[in-house]
């Protein structure tokens, strides 16, 4: 009775927190050239011809003729000068924004990384900036650029997108909305320069844009969005129903080859079902800090970090067993879902070879707790 008590006060208590920040929109789309940045412009000049105090902090037009002609008549924040290896770069000027305190701000390009020497690493951080000091924010970022989706782009294009965005960003917005053309009709825009100019057409044709390539961005676009809407739903409308609560924990070696891997798959499974995870580390003596690779530790930072930035809690002990380990951290977190990769792992090559193996599946069994093996 009281945790029900305590979760409808933390409920109110999220409530009056949203309602000093500004609202967060984004426009996600499969790739470049979708219309993203026009939509956007678009509705700043809807929102300027009913009275709203819209303005532009930043805008990418890509010298693309349609949507440089709709930033005519709309009011535009003046960008910042920076000094970088010798020459001036121009950025959002976050501060000056927050000084105006428009109603609603349009900032393109999320995943941008910033000029060394902002404020902050990447624009996301800064827009995070803007609504928490009560701006509303327009957005807009391509699905390439979702950090646990960084795998299966990679898979799907060849391409390893360095320019990310945490999956946590996605779900602070308070809505997501999707701009959709056919693998026909993007192709056609490229091959008309409505997206590259014409030197980069073909190699645009015969990497990124392939049919193929674009059917598949395509679908992660919409499930994506999906997603989105479903949490909508269940946070909004249905509220404080009382749903069994799943919580996901991720077991990661030094091996810093796959754990990456482990992360993000795990990172999506979360997301998917709206879950709180973990991401465990399990220092054996042979790992400790004056014994293990300065390489190793930089990657298992590494991802500490990126577990971070996708929403994780991170938990790190030491153990002379990985095995009982997971287990103790499992039962004390009430985790419901144990995630490894699979057996090339160190971790479970660690496991494998130990006599705890049996007895974990065999407790995994007993406490009602799945084992899932990533591939």
């Amino acid at each position: 009775m009281d945790s029900e008590k305590e979760n409808h006060v933390k409920h109110f208590l999220d409530l009056i927190q949203k309602s000093r920040k500004g609202k967060f929109k984004v426009y996600i789309g499969m790739s470049a050239g979708v219309g993203k940045t026009y939509r956007m412009l678009q509705e700043a000049h809807t929102l300027l011809r009913n009275g709203i105090d819209v303005k532009v902090g930043f805008v990418e037009t890509h010298r693309r003729k349609e949507t440089h002609e709709l930033l005519e008549g709309l009011p535009v924040v003046p960008q910042r000068s920076i000094f970088y290896k010798g020459k001036y770069l121009e950025e959002m000027d976050v501060q000056g924004i927050i000084n105006l305190r428009p109603e609603v701000v349009i900032v393109d390009e999320l995943a941008h990384t910033n000029v060394e020497g902002s404020k902050n690493e990447k624009r996301w951080q800064d827009v995070m900036d803007i609504i928490n000091a009560g701006i509303n924010v327009i957005s807009a970022v391509n699905i390439q650029h979702i950090e646990s989706l960084n795998d299966d782009i990679k898979e799907i294009t060849g391409i390893e997108v360095k320019e990310r965005v945490p999956d946590s960003v996605l779900k602070a917005a308070d809505e997501v909305v999707n701009i959709d053309l056919t693998a026909d009709e993007l192709i056609t825009r490229l091959k008309e320069g409505k997206i590259y100019t014409p030197d980069k057409i073909p190699s645009a044709l015969n990497n990124f844009f392939k049919a193929e390539h674009i059917l598949q961005l395509r679908e992660l676009a919409l499930k994506e969005v999906a997603s989105q809407v479903e949490r909508k739903v269940e946070t909004e409308v249905v509220g404080l129903r009382n749903f069994k609560q799943e919580k996901f924990m991720a077991c990661i070696s030094s091996n810093h080859n796959t754990a990456k891997t482990v992360i993000r798959k795990t990172a999506r499974l979360a997301n998917y079902y709206h879950s709180k995870w973990y991401l465990l580390y399990v220092e054996l003596p042979c790992e400790s800090a004056d014994k293990i690779p300065l390489d190793r530790q930089r990657h298992l930072i590494n991802n500490f970090k990126l577990a971070t930035e996708l929403g994780a809690e991170v938990i790190r002990v030491q153990d002379n067993s990985v095995a009982s380990a997971i287990i103790k951290q499992a039962e004390q977190r009430k985790a419901t879902t144990i995630c490894i990769g699979k057996p090339h792992l160190n971790l479970v090559k660690i496991i494998l070879s130990t006599n705890i193996f049996n007895s974990l599946l065999n407790k995994l069994s007993k406490s009602e707790i799945d084992l899932i093996i990533l591939s």
